[in-house]
C-alpha cells in the first residue's frame, strides 16, 4: 500500500498546480492550464464546481460521474438535496476502492470540491487525495506541483474578506514561487480561472474568467496595496 500511494503521489505532483481560495463573494479557481480545451476547473451543479490535478483521463472520468450523480440526486429529490459534501463521499468512495483494489493501478488525480454558500462562513471546501480520505480545507488550498509550499505562502497571506482582484493576484503570486524560492511569469493566457459567484442572480454560480477580465484583475489586485483598497468587478 506504501508503494501504491507512493506511486500516486508522484504522478501527482507532476501536474500543474490548482488554488482554490475564498473571497468576499464567493469562491476562487485558479490553474496553471495553457489548454484552452482541457480544463482542470469545471462546474458541476449549480452552486458547485469541481478542480483536480493528475491524469485528465482519470479525473474527466470522475467529473463526468458526478454530474450524473449531481443530476439524478436533483431530479429524483431535489435540487437543494445535491451538495459538495454529498459529491465528496461520492468521490471519496469511489477513490478509496479504487486504491485498494490489486487488481488496478491507484488514480494519480487529487481533487476539491467546492461550494458556494449565501454567506462566507457557509462556503465549503472539500480536498481528496489519492487514498479517497476527506480534508474540509478552510480559506486557501492547493494541489498538485509544489503544493506544500503554495499552501505556505496562501497560507500565510490569505484574509478573510478579500475582493476578487485581491484574491486572484494572491493565487497567480503563489503559482509563480518555484521550489528554489525564486519567482517565475505566467500569463493570463497561461492560466483557467473560475469562480463560484454568489451575488449572480441566477441559479447556477458558476462562472468563468476570460483572459480580459483577468487582465484586469491581476492589474487592480496589483493596483491595491498602493490605493489601499481593492478593485470592483463584474
Amino acid at each position: 500500500m506504501a508503494d501504491r500511494a507512493e506511486y500516486a503521489r508522484k504522478g501527482i505532483a507532476r501536474g500543474r498546480s490548482v488554488v482554490v481560495l475564498q473571497y468576499c463573494d464567493g469562491v476562487l479557481f485558479v490553474a496553471e492550464n495553457p489548454s484552452r480545451a482541457l480544463h482542470k476547473v469545471s462546474e458541476i451543479y449549480d452552486r458547485i464546481a469541481f478542480a483536480a490535478v493528475g491524469k485528465y483521463n482519470e479525473f474527466e472520468n470522475l467529473r463526468i460521474g458526478g454530474v450524473r450523480y449531481a443530476d439524478l440526486r436533483g431530479y429524483t429529490y431535489g435540487r437543494e438535496d445535491v451538495t459538495a459534501r454529498g459529491l465528496a463521499n461520492v468521490y471519496a468512495q469511489t477513490l478509496g476502492t479504487i486504491f485498494s483494489s490489486v487488481g488496478e493501478k491507484p488514480y494519480e488525480v487529487e481533487l476539491i470540491v467546492a461550494e458556494v454558500g449565501a454567506a462566507p462562513e457557509d462556503d465549503q471546501i472539500y480536498r481528496l487525495p489519492h487514498d479517497g480520505s476527506i480534508v474540509d480545507e478552510h480559506g486557501s488550498v492547493a494541489v498538485g506541483g509544489n503544493a506544500d509550499q503554495i499552501s505556505s505562502y496562501l497560507g500565510r497571506n490569505h484574509r478573510d474578506g478579500m475582493s476578487l482582484a485581491e484574491a486572484v493576484k494572491l493565487a497567480v503570486d503563489s503559482l509563480t514561487r518555484d521550489t528554489n524560492g525564486g519567482e517565475r511569469e505566467l500569463t493570463a493566457e497561461q492560466l483557467e480561472v473560475a469562480v463560484l459567484d454568489r451575488r449572480r442572480p441566477q441559479q447556477r454560480k458558476f462562472k468563468r474568467l476570460p483572459v480580459r477580465q483577468l487582465e484586469r484583475l491581476l492589474a487592480e489586485g496589483k493596483a491595491a496595496p498602493e490605493s489601499g483598497e481593492g478593485g470592483d468587478e463584474e
